[in-house]
């Protein structure tokens, strides 16, 4: 009987690691599918996309001005792109949190950034079952009327039949006494499950692997948020974050190894499909 009990914890064992093994083929499967693009505020020129299209799968595609900017040097250009084979990630610049003011001018804000962003996503000829990522620069926990804010946004996006996503912070933030937080994970916690789609900047090195162009693109769950379907993995200029991190030039920027004159500084990105914000 205590060799037969043995014999049983053997089989169940083998059993536990081929399942784990089953299970890290089916990872390394999907991480082998990963694919590169890139994002910038200002369009480098269509000279300059046709060199980088030779190194990257899809572009950062602005739907509005974005933050900072009154132009959107973008507009227009979506016809172009599709012709040399780009997807989009499309991004619509959300308002910071200070300007929002109580809950219900909030929401009424949400909806009308929503309302614009389908509009616009329209005359630029992504129809119906687009996503569009709400740029969030702001990063920690979010208050009451930002949350009015997101979920207004959301809400509007889907009854427009468009889907909604959001670009934000995946960095893990000490809020002091213990407490910490993801600005991902805030949002979708009053949100809910399955709501949106996430874009996550996270260019703390680890989990990033720098200002590189590796081989093997780092897998999504390396982000610090399991569930995001875009991983930004390189700013320009770097943060404070990112001051260990390797592979930024001049003006402590990231350039494409395609760009050799340094022409284009730009952010790196990963994504589970090579069309991110296409309909499924």
């Amino acid at each position: 009987m205590r060799q037969r009990g043995s014999l049983a914890r053997i089989a169940l064992a083998a059993a536990v690691v081929l399942g784990g093994a089953e299970k890290s083929n089916e990872q390394q499967k999907q991480d082998s599918a990963l694919h590169l693009g890139f994002d910038r505020n200002e369009y480098p020129g269509d000279e300059a996309m046709e060199t980088l299209r030779k190194q990257f799968a899809f572009v950062g595609y602005w739907l509005s001005p974005p933050p900072g900017e009154k132009t959107n040097s973008w507009k227009g250009k979506r016809g172009k792109l599709a012709e040399q084979g780009f997807g989009f990630a499309l991004l619509f610049a959300g308002r910071p949190g200070s300007s929002l003011g109580a809950m219900a001018a909030a929401a009424a804000a949400g909806e009308a950034d929503a309302k614009r962003a389908v509009e616009t996503a329209s005359r630029e000829g992504f129809a119906e079952g687009w996503l569009i990522f709400l740029d969030v620069e702001e990063g920690g926990r979010f208050s009451d009327a930002a949350h009015a804010y997101f979920r207004a946004w959301a809400g509007a996006l889907t009854r427009e039949h468009y889907r909604a996503g959001f670009y934000c912070s995946g960095i893990v933030v000490n809020e002091g006494g213990g407490s910490k937080v993801i600005s991902a994970d805030d949002i979708s916690a009053h949100l809910g499950a399955g709501e949106a789609a996430y874009w996550v900047f996270n260019d703390a090195c680890p989990p990033s692997p720098g200002c590189l162009n590796p081989k093997e693109l780092p897998p999504l769950r390396l982000s610090g948020v399991a569930y995001a379907e875009l991983w930004q993995i390189a700013r320009s200029p770097k943060e404070d974050v990112a001051r260990n991190c390797r592979g930024y030039a001049g003006r402590n920027s990231c350039y494409a190894p395609v760009d050799t004159a340094k022409k284009w500084f730009l952010d790196l990105d990963v994504a589970r499909l090579a069309n991110p914000s296409a309909p499924q």
